[in-house]
């Protein structure tokens, strides 16, 4: 009886901590995925301006956000591993539900009168230029609803087709090529979140062209599984460190989540 709760109390408290970065790293990601930035900049590069369609030319402008997703699809990986498709679709909906909720309370936040004080001490920039700190405040966190509804929707799309992708490989390959179901169904779940999130928020409800779309979809795209490939060590090390924890083999009778559905 004693190590049935020893082992349920382990269980409980790794899917608590695997469930706070989970939600975290999915939060941050979306709000400052506003964000559009260069890669060739931040390498101090030239802009590679690959030819691509109509003419037009490829670079690496990605979201900001992109650059901590990774963590969410290698959490969701070992959620999915260790507690099964109910566990990572509990934690997607409760992320969903968390992302709105964070959403609506910076909305609340831009609605507030700014306090002269406040306007007055950041009234210029540090080059002395004339500075309005509230018009900036409201202009980076009051983001449109296009983007929340495109957030939200690529999120529980991509998540769940994760989820399931995960869950198939997992019954082809049973315990083995935890790499190949870490990895494939990153890659199917990815190609529709990158060019979903684009197409709702700067497309259908914004302003971009379905050309930009595309060009930055397909960066952001290969970004992901480049990223995806990169960390499967990291999967393997989590892994390894979590059948530790759990003590897999003293407690043989623990039950296997991960085919629950």
């Amino acid at each position: 009886m004693n190590t049935t709760i020893a082992v349920r109390s382990k269980e409980t408290t790794l899917f608590l901590v695997l469930g706070a970065v989970f939600l975290t790293n999915a939060i941050v990601a979306e709000i400052i995925g506003v964000k559009m930035f260069s890669m060739e900049k931040l390498l101090g590069i030239e802009p590679l301006n690959l030819p691509f369609i109509n003419g037009s030319k490829l670079s690496l402008n990605m979201s900001v956000g992109i650059l901590i997703w990774p963590v969410v699809f290698i959490i969701s990986d070992l959620i999915n591993e260790y507690f099964g498709r109910s566990g990572v679709r509990r934690l997607s909906y409760l992320a969903a539900i968390m992302i709105a909720y964070a959403f609506l309370i910076i909305f609340g936040g831009t609605q507030l009168p700014a306090a002269d004080f406040w306007k007055e001490i950041n009234s210029t920039d540090v080059a002395g230029r004339p500075f309005d700190i509230d018009y900036a405040y409201n202009t980076i966190f009051r983001q449109g609803m296009g983007i929340i509804v495109g957030s939200i929707t690529a999120f529980l799309v991509g998540q769940i087709i994760d989820m399931h992708t995960f869950h198939q490989i997992k019954k082809i390959t049973g315990q083995r090529k935890l790499w190949l179901r870490a990895t494939g169904s990153t890659v199917v779940s990815q190609f529709v979140d990158s060019f979903l999130i684009l197409f709702i928020a700067f497309y259908w409800l914004g302003n971009w062209s379905f050309l930009q779309v595309i060009s930055v979809g397909i960066i952001q795209f290969f970004y992901k599984v480049i990223l995806a490939i990169l960390f499967t060590p990291v999967i393997y090390w989590l892994h390894f460190i979590i059948d530790r924890y759990l003590q897999r083999g003293a407690y043989a009778q623990m039950p296997d989540h991960s085919e629950a559905s």
